[in-house]
């Protein structure tokens, strides 16, 4: 496992965690501190920024996780990599891909999400 795959897999751990303070110290662990994510429903920057939207996202999408989608994709300092979000071992409600760029600790520094999948209305 190459560290990008570990370092998308704690990516998608954060936005699966619940416990608010759990989801922030994990959001703390794997983000840098001035993260931006932009998608194409949503642009936030800063941890609390991403805790924030993880946590509208769970409220929008209550007991639906994220799960990837198939194999990371890396070079130099940046990854992509599908994502499925939808009830656990179960059809996906929504399918995107997201492009993340590491910063020189590590951590994710910007996040570039799409979506292919979504059901009507979203947004």
């Amino acid at each position: 496992m190459s560290d990008f795959d570990t370092v998308v897999q704690r990516y998608l751990a954060a936005w699966n965690e619940t416990d608010p303070q759990r989801r922030r110290a994990a959001i703390e662990e794997v983000c840098a501190a001035d993260v931006r994510y932009v998608d194409p429903l949503a642009a936030v920057e800063g941890r609390a920024g991403l805790d924030g939207l993880i946590a509208a996202v769970q409220g929008q999408f209550p007991g639906l996780v994220f799960t990837p989608g198939g194999p990371v994709d890396a070079h130099h300092e940046q990854a992509r990599f599908t994502w499925h979000l939808g009830p656990a071992g179960q059809e996906p409600v929504v399918i995107g891909f997201d492009v993340a760029e590491l910063g020189p600790d590590g951590r994710i520094r910007t996040v570039l999400g799409f979506i292919d999948r979504a059901p009507a209305g979203l947004g």
